[in-house]
């Protein structure tokens, strides 16, 4: 029989993407009370290569990034970060209500990657006041792998290695072998 176990902490991040780069320095500020100060983050890409999704709301040539966060924090905190971002996201928007930026927050486990949404599908776990979570990437092999629905730019190389790297800094301060 399995008996209850509290997980331990998970190493954050949150996704920006957007058109503004000068913006992302008041999201990073906005976030370090919560997060702390961001450890390292992935090459800044062009998210419009990968989808015309947020085009309509935000524009052309959109650009992204990870920021991965020194403060380890509870599973459950996904949920709180979710509504922090969608603070932000608002507060930053244009009158017309059209955000500037789009932030994806999420963490890093040892064995997967997490990401929230406010919208739910048939892959997605409800995890309360409107939250889902799926899982994105597992960890494999000694690498973090794509699952079917992984966003594309979740599958690059690039991308992948900055998980790797985020995992073995988030695994030496768990003190794990």
């Amino acid at each position: 029989m399995s008996h209850p176990k509290i997980p331990p902490p998970q190493l954050y991040f949150v996704a920006i993407t957007g058109r503004i780069l000068d913006l992302w320095k008041e999201v990073l500020e906005n976030l370090k009370s919560e997060l702390g100060s961001f450890l390292f983050q992935s090459k800044i890409y062009d998210f419009s290569s990968f989808t015309s999704y947020y085009e309509k709301e935000m524009g052309k040539d959109l650009k992204k990034t990870i920021y991965f966060f020194e403060k380890l924090k509870p599973p459950e905190y996904l949920i709180e970060l979710k509504y922090k971002c969608y603070e932000i996201e608002k507060s930053l928007a244009e009158p017309s209500g059209n955000r500037t930026i789009n932030l994806d927050p999420g963490y890093l486990g040892l064995s997967k990657i997490v990401l929230s949404t406010f919208k739910d599908y048939a892959h997605r776990i409800y995890l309360g006041k409107g939250v889902y979570a799926e899982v994105t990437l597992i960890y494999k092999n000694k690498t973090y792998v794509e699952l079917p629905w992984t966003y594309p730019d979740y599958r690059q190389p690039e991308i992948i290695e900055i998980f790797n790297k985020a995992r073995a800094w988030y695994k030496e301060c768990l003190n794990v072998s």
